[in-house]
């Protein structure tokens, strides 16, 4: 038998790094009632606030969704594993751990679109109302918000030999790369606290649940929305066996990710025609775009054999080693068990023609074939680089009408001749930095994808070899006002009244640099238009925010 409904003021689905925001920031008044749901369970596995646990987290299907991708031509038919965030925080609980916003003309590019209010001087606020900056308040950084960012608390002489190379080629060093224009070579700043994972449960969401107002639930996997009218009303979802019926006041707020949130659109008979027709689901509103436009940074991973050093491919496969690691970890929360995946980071132009740096590093003192295998036997370091604007564009579609089919996901990486341009580029690029004087003590050697690939042809197809996803999807419910666009700029979905997209999927354009952090200023932004929209609630919510704790 289903449940009795229940009513809320908001309903915000998905309890990733938007939902945690929202849920926070709505539920900050006392005088609406916020309900969260997230389809994944709590975020309490060690291995999620570890940062290597990475390692452990992702493939792991008790913390990742564990998505496949379509095989993809692009790729010489390769499907790729496509993680996504099971638990509370999302992806926020199983990612690298970067700070990055990105690039100024990234945001001001979006406003040109048409979408007013989405530039960087509009966004830079937003960054730092949030933020928890180690330096504290500064022109560019904010120090009392709850986005903990640190520096991190280990170091690896090949990272500093491969900083030092890239100097040497051209790519000055720089200690910040979220001023507005991300170029140069330097170590990136970490989403951790004391060397320990800082998700988005842990700043947002944690704090506010000793309000009355806000319910969390956990295990939720929602059917669709129920649309009367042209309005979304209610959430219908399957909690703890029951078909449960959420109904909300004023909004929906959809935050179930890039490739969530279009899936429950389609489920609800919000998208394109065809595909809902072909599914025997009846067409509530057409919007051709929801599902469309998916943008992904797709990375080369270039590994190098080294001598003469240690990386932690060596320490990881040592029992001494990893006694070592555990203890250094248990005295003082450093040592390789505090380590983000990519420690060192690089923003280059692929080529001088380039307006700003269309290619961004991350890279790793370790190899490892593939996500989820053990690390190679050989001491060895990789630089991924991935394009930041690939012109490729792919599309996220269910299978079925059934929640727990899951969904075709086809990135369509590589079919823009541009990327496979820039692709043989970045390849050239990372041999020039490798082949350096900075890093000839080592003695660089290519693992992959093999030093004698060196002609344009050759070189593409190496990128279609090594290629894989480094997990930045984006765009699905694109923001914008033409044909193919699903929100306007205050994120509400065209021709459905009382329901928002609130997560990466709204990015006309990616960003150049890694998406979680603008997904969480997208939220801060969705929820100061929402509480524009009722000013005595606004000025409540300024009054009674909750403290950092």
């Amino acid at each position: 038998m289903p449940s009795a409904p229940r009513t809320f003021d908001y309903v915000i689905v998905g309890a990733g790094p938007a939902g945690c925001l929202l849920a926070n920031r709505l539920s900050a008044n006392p005088d609406v009632s916020v309900l969260l749901l997230e389809a994944g369970g709590q975020d309490n596995y060690p291995w999620i606030h570890i940062p290597v646990g990475y390692l452990f987290c992702i493939g792991n299907p008790r913390t990742d969704w564990c998505f496949k991708t379509e095989a993809q031509p692009g790729l010489k038919g390769r499907s790729l594993s496509y993680p996504r965030g099971k638990v509370l925080g999302g992806c926020s609980s199983i990612n690298g751990m970067i700070y990055m916003r990105g690039q100024a003309a990234d945001y001001d590019a979006w406003a040109a679109q048409g979408n007013a209010g989405w530039g960087w001087k509009d966004v830079l606020p937003l960054f730092r109302l949030s933020e928890n900056h180690y330096g504290g308040d500064s022109e560019a950084h904010g120090g009392k918000g709850e986005w903990r960012v640190e520096l991190q608390r280990y170091r690896w002489p090949i990272l500093d030999a491969f900083r030092s190379a890239a100097a040497q080629c051209g790519v000055d060093s720089i200690d910040d790369f979220n001023t507005g224009d991300n170029q140069g070579c330097g170590y990136f700043q970490v989403n951790q606290r004391a060397g320990v994972r800082w998700n988005s449960a842990k700043a947002f969401l944690r704090p506010a649940l000793k309000r009355r107002n806000l319910t969390v639930l956990t295990g939720v996997q929602v059917d669709k929305l129920v649309v009367d009218n042209g309005r979304a009303s209610a959430v219908s979802a399957r909690h703890e066996g029951n078909q449960v019926l959420y109904t909300a006041r004023r909004e929906i707020l959809l935050c179930a990710g890039a490739i969530g949130s279009p899936g429950i659109l389609q489920r609800s008979g919000i998208g394109p025609r065809p595909l809902l027709e072909r599914l025997g689901i009846t067409v509530e509103h057409e919007l051709p775009g929801v599902g469309g436009n998916l943008q992904d940074h797709l990375q080369l991973r270039l590994i190098y054999k080294v001598n003469n050093t240690r990386t932690l491919n060596q320490v990881a496969n040592s029992l001494w080693g990893k006694m070592g690691m555990g203890l250094r970890y248990l005295y003082d929360r450093s040592g390789p068990l505090a380590m983000a995946p990519s420690q060192l980071g690089a923003f280059v132009k692929s080529d001088p023609q380039q307006a700003s740096a269309n290619l961004e590093y991350h890279v790793q003192p370790l190899s490892l074939e593939r996500f989820g295998e053990p690390l190679h036997g050989f001491p060895a370091f990789t630089a991924s680089v991935c394009n930041l604007r690939p012109k490729s564009r792919g599309r996220v579609d269910i299978r079925s009408a059934k929640p727990d089919d899951a969904p075709i996901i086809d990135p369509n990486y590589l079919s823009d001749p541009e990327d496979l341009r820039v692709a043989a580029q970045a390849i050239r690029l990372t041999r020039r930095i490798v082949q350096a004087p900075a890093l000839r003590v080592f003695g660089p050697e290519e693992y992959l994808p093999g030093p004698t690939l060196e002609s344009e042809e050759q070189l593409h197809e190496a990128a279609s070899a090594i290629g894989t996803t480094i997990f930045h999807p984006v765009g699905t419910c694109r923001m914008g006002n033409g044909p193919q666009d699903v929100v306007d700029a205050t994120l509400r979905v065209h021709g459905i009244d009382g329901l928002r997209v609130v997560d990466a999927s709204i990015m006309p354009e990616i960003v150049s640099g890694n998406t979680c952090t603008p997904t969480l200023m997208i939220a801060e932004k969705a929820a100061q238009m929402i509480l524009q929209g009722t000013p005595r609630l606004a000025e409540k919510n300024r009054q009674q925010a909750l403290p950092v704790t």
